[in-house]
């Protein structure tokens, strides 16, 4: 039988997503698989949930990976904490935001939504009017924009939020182990994240997290969780407490992966991590300005782990991501929506944030634009 798994070869992921994964992390994928109520494995998720907590910056009882990748995650938090008829506000700057839009409204929640140009970030001004103008139940952002390569200035949207009493829902997929997010100290209700961006794990899991509020909202829904599989009030007897009850079959072995993903940036300290990214995209930013390539986002504004970069005139860029993918090794990404054909996206993402990377991709882009 044709093994197609001995003809893959390694590949810089520079893309939006998944990074590299370093090699401890396959190690530990490649470990024995155990039963999902072992003691050893539950001293593990214990682990990970500490290790969770850190990194998210959060004292939250309920923080855990959901089984999932990071939309399982997006769905989590919705479905968990939206039912029909609540008033949800959704900000949006980017694919991500509009997906954000679609679940809500799938729940039979009343949803507005505040639109901003791709490429640039929330306008807090144009937040407050519509806060002053109608009470929400939850208001949700996007903290970097995938599709654009946008920071929102998630702190000051959050102090907007909170006089309203709206459950605050944040988007950490691309952020979380990238560049700061104080998920206590800002206030945030409920987050999730994934595991293959900045964390360098494969994807598969969306750690979220639920402030004592929202899981006061959960625990007194009126109406019943509509996911069974999403139910948070069933999966937390499952990640604590001295007896756990089963509720699903945990992906073991990836979860072994996250808990060596986690420990390799807290080994390295967070702050270090933060600084190893943004001296990246620096060096990216300079070197691409030598090629006589721009950038979307205003400086004030963008990611350092998501780079969009405008294609230049006459360019066919999807003929360069071809060659450096052939030729090089090399994946970067597409632009998305209106955004398709006029950018691409390149990710500097957790282990994949390395100045050697950096030079090898821009290396490869002069030889392929014959630069």
């Amino acid at each position: 039988m044709n093994n197609r798994l001995e003809s893959l070869s390694e590949i810089l992921l520079m893309g939006p997503g998944p990074s590299c994964v370093p090699p401890s992390v396959y190690e530990a994928l490649a470990k024995p698989t155990i039963g999902h109520l072992d003691p050893t494995f539950i001293a593990i998720m214990d682990d990970i949930k500490g290790r969770l907590q850190n990194v998210m910056k959060t004292e939250n009882r309920m923080t855990l990976p959901v089984s999932g990748t990071g939309s399982a995650g997006m769905e989590t938090c919705f479905v968990n904490l939206v039912e029909p008829g609540d008033a949800v506000l959704v900000l949006i700057n980017g694919v991500f935001g509009m997906r954000m839009a679609d679940v809500a409204t799938r729940l039979g929640a009343d949803v507005d939504t505040l639109a901003f140009d791709w490429g640039s970030p929330v306008v807090p001004e144009q937040l407050q009017a519509t806060l002053d103008g109608k009470k929400y139940d939850m208001v949700a952002v996007v903290h970097a924009e995938t599709s654009t390569g946008v920071c929102n200035p998630v702190e000051e949207i959050a102090a907007q939020v909170k006089p309203t009493g709206a459950l605050f829902l944040l988007d950490a997929v691309t952020s979380l182990g990238g560049i700061p997010v104080d998920a206590d100290a800002w206030g945030v209700d409920a987050m999730y994240s994934g595991t293959q961006k900045c964390l360098s794990c494969p994807p598969g899991l969306s750690p979220v997290t639920f402030s004592d509020r929202a899981v006061d909202k959960m625990m007194n829904r009126k109406t019943k969780v509509p996911n069974w599989y999403l139910d948070l009030s069933m999966i937390v007897a499952y990640w604590e407490g001295s007896q756990r009850a089963y509720h699903h079959t945990a992906p073991i072995n990836m979860l072994y992966g996250l808990y060596q993903a986690l420990g390799l940036v807290l080994d390295e300290g967070l702050e270090a991590v933060f600084d190893r990214h943004r001296q990246s995209h620096e060096a990216l930013v300079q070197a691409l300005g030598s090629l006589g390539m721009e950038m979307l986002v205003a400086p004030k504004f963008r990611l350092p782990m998501l780079n969009a970069v405008k294609i230049p005139h006459g360019v066919d860029e999807a003929s360069v991501r071809q060659k450096l993918l052939q030729d090089h090794g090399i994946e970067i990404g597409a632009g998305l929506g209106p955004l398709a054909g006029k950018i691409w996206r390149i990710g500097l993402m957790g282990h994949t944030a390395r100045k050697e990377n950096v030079d090898r991709l821009i290396d490869a882009l002069a030889s392929v634009c014959g630069k």
